[in-house]
């Protein structure tokens, strides 16, 4: 496996004296008539390709007849042996919005899911020789990664249950962790560093997306209940509790369940309650 070999190349400007002092000779001998003057056309050729420029956060790989020769990661104007071949490759990080995909989570359902990935080339060797097109190979196997994700977890749990499970809703940085540490699994054969990679869109399928959202209402409402009776029955038992230790009157059985009846409906009810005056007796 080819790996980066940082190399410093001859200082351009030294070798641009050199050009114009061979610019000046040739013109010399041109005025002059004299023949020699054509034969430096071919060396002025090949010391005019030898230069480049690096700019910042930029590289060049060079490369002499498929030999891989070395990397110039510092910016500046350089010369280099005519022959090499100089492809130029961005050190800057850049950020790959993915595409929203549908894929499907653990338990089948459709979901769409979206992610947004900043990446930077740390091995240029890699990037160049390794894979076809370092930038495709990011695209292609970022969404492999999306999607082998999103099959490992559930979208989200229902219910008031004590299940620990992680889930794509509510993995929050777990999942985005997850996300990125497959990703530098991934990338590293092409020489790519994640520095971060994090979901930002997730939702239900459209053809499923109507059901989910009353499954969701409809846990959101059981558990609002449950707590609501767990509540009520608190109270209810305050309330018996405080009646009978500060002897403000006598409960037997029945009186103490027609109170608790009465006390449920009012704690329980959704709507506001109706007092009823009963002039009789508590059993009439």
């Amino acid at each position: 496996m080819i790996t980066d070999k940082i190399i410093k190349p001859n200082s351009g400007y030294f070798m641009l004296f050199v050009f114009l002092l061979m610019m000046v000779g040739a013109g010399f001998l041109m005025a002059t008539k004299h023949p020699a003057f054509s034969l430096f056309f071919v060396p002025l050729f090949f010391v005019l390709i030898g230069f480049f420029i690096v700019n910042p956060n930029d590289s060049k790989v060079l490369v002499m007849f498929g030999k891989y020769v070395g990397t110039v990661r510092d910016n500046g104007f350089y010369w280099a042996n005519p022959f090499y071949t100089k492809a130029k490759v961005s050190l800057k990080a850049r950020t790959l919005e993915g595409d929203k995909i549908k894929v499907n989570d653990k338990l089948g359902n459709p979901i769409i899911i979206g992610t947004v990935i900043v990446w930077q080339v740390t091995d240029t060797a890699k990037a160049k020789f390794e894979v076809e097109n370092y930038e495709m190979y990011v695209k292609l196997q970022s969404d492999t990664a999306v999607r082998h994700l999103a099959g490992t977890f559930s979208y989200d749990h229902f219910g008031d249950d004590e299940s620990k499970e992680i889930t794509l809703r509510g993995g929050g940085d777990h999942i985005n962790e997850m996300l990125m540490g497959e990703l530098k699994d991934r990338l590293s054969l092409a020489g790519v560093q994640v520095i971060e990679a994090r979901i930002t869109h997730l939702a239900y399928s459209e053809e499923i997306a109507g059901a989910m959202l009353q499954r969701q209402q409809a846990s959101a409402v059981v558990a609002a209940r449950t707590k609501i009776v767990e509540g009520a029955v608190g109270m209810v038992q305050l309330a018996l509790h405080k009646l009978s230790a500060e002897g403000i009157v006598e409960l037997d059985e029945e009186k103490k369940a027609a109170m608790v009846s009465n006390l449920l409906v009012v704690l329980c009810s959704d709507k506001a309650a109706s007092p009823v005056v009963n002039a009789g007796t508590l059993y009439h």
